[in-house]
């Protein structure tokens, strides 16, 4: 008989895995070190990353904060600068104020506090009682928004002189001292109902009208219309849309050269002479003539210098508060 056949002798257990006992003991004995730089950068790059997309729900009230101008017919060229966020709330609404009192209270929650303080204090610009008269003059209306547009219906007169050469204010002084630059071709604030044609002869015979005692003579086929959005360079801070009628005119019996006229009184058809008595207002006007060219270039930088200065104020304020979160992120964890 065969032998009785006996169980199987089990195999000692396999060895672990060189490469499971490596990450075992990486995950048992080693923590992961922090690196200061690369949080650093992390840390900053969530805070941009926060600041550049608000939260949805705050959807709604974001776009409440675009600029809403009222329409302008499309028949008009329209030249638009891109304004600060702001809110506009029945701009169809022209506010009208008993006394220049009554428009600063209005004004003041409605603007930031250092803009305001400026007006009629920074050399080159005017004051609240100018504003006040202009509203009830009717030559200005204020939108009931926050802040409030200021509209102005202005007529341009480029005089044209010898060689094509274009008559342009270079700048004024005003009742104050002060001087403000200005680089540009006659333009005058229209009256309520006014045309463009006598908006032109009026403004020639007021601001031209010491020198110039010839024939005035509109260009045939010069006149255009355009829509401007800035802010205003007289009253700080206050968004302004410009309604500008423009024609080229030829005005006998000027200089060749620079010359200066003055100005009798800016508001000496107003009722209200007390009022007009503190408005800062045109003593003298100097003109020289220019290039075409050199207009244009005159008139970019002066509208280049004041779209950029809100900006600029805004990204170091952003600037500024970003590196205050992070320096602060930076302490909490080193601590």
């Amino acid at each position: 008989m065969p032998p009785p056949s006996r169980p199987p002798t089990p195999l000692p257990p396999a060895p672990p895995h060189p490469q499971s006992t490596h990450l075992l003991l990486t995950t048992s004995h080693h923590r992961p070190n922090i690196n200061i730089p690369d949080f650093f950068l992390t840390a900053l790059s969530i805070l941009f990353l926060f600041s550049s997309s608000p939260p949805s729900s705050s959807s709604s009230s974001s776009a409440s904060l675009k600029p809403q101008f009222p329409k302008i017919p499309s028949s008009r060229s329209r030249r638009f600068f891109q304004l600060p966020s702001m809110s506009v709330s029945n701009s169809s609404n022209r506010r009208r104020f008993a006394t220049p009192n009554c428009l600063s209270d209005w004004l003041k929650p409605r603007l930031a506090s250092d803009s305001f303080a400026s007006w009629g204090v920074k050399p080159g610009t005017k004051n609240v009682h100018n504003l006040w008269l202009e509203i009830s003059q009717g030559e200005t209306s204020l939108a009931d928004s926050t802040p409030p547009i200021r509209t102005v219906n202005v007529v341009t007169v480029r005089v044209i002189g010898k060689n094509s050469r274009v008559l342009v204010e270079s700048h004024q002084e005003l009742s104050d001292g002060t001087v403000r630059s200005r680089h540009r071709p006659l333009s005058e604030k229209m009256k309520p109902d006014e045309s463009p044609e006598s908006a032109v002869l009026r403004a020639v015979r007021e601001e031209l009208g010491s020198v110039a005692g010839g024939e005035v003579r509109i260009v045939p086929g010069s006149y255009r219309e355009k829509v401007e959005e800035r802010y205003s360079a007289s009253y700080p801070g206050l968004p302004a849309r410009y309604v500008l009628y423009s024609v080229d005119a030829i005005v006998d019996g000027l200089p060749d050269g620079d010359f200066c006229t003055e100005e009798a009184e800016e508001y000496g058809e107003s009722e209200e002479k007390k009022v007009a008595d503190q408005a800062v207002t045109v003593r003298k006007h100097f003109w020289t003539h220019l290039e075409k060219g050199a207009i244009m270039e005159q008139k970019g930088k002066l509208e280049s210098k004041t779209l950029t200065q809100p900006l600029v104020k805004a990204a170091g304020s952003l600037l500024w508060t970003i590196s205050l979160a992070v320096l602060t992120v930076l302490v909490t964890v080193c601590s």
